[in-house]
């Protein structure tokens, strides 16, 4: 008979490989089923639209699907639930007739206000009684209106008046643009704005801050822009206010001004005409003809006096002499 044959050798591992090892199985999660989730979807909902809360990685074959408004499980919370085994789903105290529960867990709400902010959350039911719940947030945006631009004086004196614009009406959770005459605000001492945006300052305005300033409204779901707003600043005349004229109007006065001199020398010109030949028709008349004009007109008056004077003394009558 063969000998027995002796005992097979043991294979000793080294105690540093065993601590190594346990300490990885300790540390190093283990693979698990990926976890209940919910995601909104869209995740920025404008006010009015229809929003989904989608139920990702549920349980196959839960008992049932339970929706809370918050987050805390409590019946005056309840919006609806759903069991799979009768297809029947019940409404709760919640429920404002804009959900819907679907077989898969997802939740519907229909033209969302802003009251619909807030948190929701979904139990699972399993088969063996335990249960799996998760808590997803909504987010309700405002659809922003047509932004207003006012002013505490829409005619301010220049230098003298400092005037406050504001971007009405108000809105939470929205930032303010402001552009002057079609650009940002520019660097200047005499700009300022309020901590929100909302409200700029002139400080003694000039006639170069008439604008026209526009505001923009803006939140993560709409964007508004306001119209136009212009400032009609008010001036005192000065002397320095010719030197304001642009070089075209400056041009456009001289040119009217030698014109109207050129319109005026033939007129001038006639004038002088008249005026030399009329004083060249009287000094060609002779003395002797000026004498003779005077001299006429001394007998003539004359005469007519001698008749005056005849005519005046009575005629004379036939006398007879009377003899004694």
């Amino acid at each position: 008979m063969e000998p027995p044959s002796g005992p097979s050798r043991r294979r000793f591992v080294p105690w540093n490989r065993l601590l190594l090892a346990a300490s990885l199985l300790t540390f190093w999660p283990l693979p698990t089923t990926a976890q209940l989730s919910i995601e909104v979807v869209p995740p920025l909902a404008a006010e009015g639209s229809d929003v989904l809360l989608l139920a990702h990685n549920v349980t196959e074959n839960p008992l049932g699907y339970t929706w809370y408004r918050g987050e805390r499980v409590e019946n005056s919370q309840l919006i609806a639930s759903y069991r799979p085994e009768t297809n029947v789903i019940t409404k709760g105290p919640a429920h404002s007739g804009r959900e819907t529960l679907y077989p898969n867990g997802t939740l519907l709400i229909q033209h969302v206000t802003q009251k619909d902010t807030g948190s929701y959350t979904l139990l699972i039911l399993k088969f063996d009684l335990q249960t799996e719940r998760q808590t997803g947030h909504l987010h309700i945006h405002p659809v922003l209106p047509t932004p207003v631009i006012t002013s505490n004086n829409s005619k301010p004196w220049e230098h003298e008046d400092t005037v406050v614009l504001t971007c009405g009406p108000e809105t939470q959770n929205t930032s303010y643009i402001w552009w002057i005459n079609d650009q940002s605000l520019p660097n200047s001492t005499r700009l300022e704005l309020s901590e929100d945006k909302r409200t700029l300052i002139v400080f003694n305005v000039t006639r170069k801050d008439t604008g026209p300033y526009v505001c923009e409204a803006r939140n993560p779901v709409s964007v508004r822009r306001s119209d136009p707003f212009t400032l009609q600043v008010l001036y005192k005349p000065t002397s320095e206010s010719s030197s304001d004229l642009s070089t075209g109007a400056i041009v456009g006065i001289v040119i009217g001004a030698v014109a109207g001199v050129a319109a005026l020398i033939p007129a001038l010109v006639y004038f002088l005409y008249i005026r030399e030949t009329r004083w060249s028709s009287h000094s060609d008349s002779s003395p002797g003809k000026v004498n003779e004009v005077e001299y006429s007109s001394l007998n003539f008056n004359a005469q007519e006096l001698k008749k005056k004077a005849t005519s005046a003394s009575p005629s004379p009558t036939h006398t007879k002499t009377i003899q004694k």
